[in-house]
């Protein structure tokens, strides 16, 4: 990945813990670097094809000037999400906030904070099968896609299944998408939540009818495992109407765990699974 590398805006502002801090401002300085590629810019000589670094400039100047945090490293989280957020084409940031005059009381030459962010890749499972199944899944995605920190890359085609899991049900549309996210994997979790609380969904029946179920398959390569979330999802290998509409939006991408693709999961559980799609 190229880099366009920002260093030492300076920027005079309010932000500190202590009142006089708060009152009388001081400066900070910022370096960032931005991830991106540059080489279709590159080879046409257009600013169009590229981040324009005085923009981001001006988009931090005035974020870190107009607002106050007690924080550095408020400062920058708010500042890496607000540049990744309005520069499409930076995919990830190195930001570090300099402090130069922090009220310290020893002779020293500066304390910072430095972080990266990154929009990270995830595939989501989409079903339904109460109400209007297609308006669930419809608004559930418009939901994903209208959300800042969310970017929508591909949906996958909608198909009829059986329900899953032995309770006597009407059957379900299920889906796929692909999005670009900077929720942490627990916070796209509790946005996720959100979005099946709006549209009316219960948690009565463990496998049980559902306005709207909405599940995180993959997250980058990640592997987690804690109380609330499994990724990837526990039983994703078993399930066709999660398999066949991800197979058309990752194919090759490779399950972490069990080291064979999204491809290679479907065509097996074909030939010896369970079959929920209906024709």
């Amino acid at each position: 990945m190229d880099e366009i590398i920002i260093e030492n805006l300076q920027v005079y502002a309010h932000h500190g813990v202590y009142r006089e801090e708060n009152e009388n401002g001081q400066n900070f300085y910022v370096n960032a670097v931005l991830y991106t590629d540059t080489a279709k810019a590159g080879k046409d000589d257009n600013l169009e094809l590229t981040t324009d670094y005085g923009k981001v400039c001006q988009l931090i100047h005035k974020l870190i000037y107009k607002n106050v945090y007690n924080l550095i490293e408020t400062v920058a989280e708010k500042t890496a999400e607000a540049v990744l957020m309005e520069f499409p084409l930076v995919e990830g940031i190195t930001l570090e906030i300099r402090k130069p005059e922090a009220p310290i009381g020893f002779e020293f030459q500066s304390v910072s904070v430095k972080i990266t962010r990154v929009w990270h890749m995830a595939c989501l499972a989409v079903g339904s099968n109460i109400g209007d199944k297609q308006k669930n899944i419809d608004d559930a995605i418009a939901a994903i896609a209208q959300d800042g920190k969310c970017r929508l890359i591909k949906e996958s085609d909608i198909v009829r299944s059986t329900a899953y899991g032995g309770v006597e049900q009407e059957e379900f549309l299920n889906g796929a998408v692909m999005v670009k996210t900077l929720y942490t994997p627990e916070e796209l979790l509790k946005k996720l939540h959100e979005i099946e609380q709006a549209a009316g969904r219960k948690r009565d029946i463990h496998w049980g009818p559902r306005t709207l179920d909405l599940d995180i398959i993959f997250y980058d390569d990640l592997i987690m495992h804690t109380d609330d979330l499994m990724i990837p999802h526990v039983d994703m290998q078993n399930r066709d109407f999660v398999l066949k509409p991800l197979s058309q939006l990752v194919p090759y991408v490779v399950h972490p765990l069990l080291g064979k693709t999204v491809q290679q999961l479907y065509e097996e559980l074909q030939i010896s699974g369970e079959k929920h799609i209906i024709d």
